[in-house]
């Protein structure tokens, strides 16, 4: 099982965003993004852009 991302959730939480307004941005279902946030799915590299300009980060780290 992989680690939990608590620096994503610390970024969203930061910003003020729900994990449906995430998802919503991102055009992925709330499930899926809690999945990623979980550290239960990786996000594929379209995905991880799009979280990285809503969220301020770069995509990359999230691998």
């Amino acid at each position: 099982m992989s680690e939990k991302r608590v620096w994503l959730i610390e970024l969203r939480k930061i910003k003020g965003l729900t994990q449906t307004e995430v998802a919503k941005s991102c055009e992925i279902s709330r499930s899926y993004y809690t999945l990623i946030e979980n550290g239960s799915r990786t996000p594929t590299v379209s995905i991880a852009k799009l979280l990285g300009k809503e969220l301020d980060f770069n995509w990359k780290s999230i691998y």
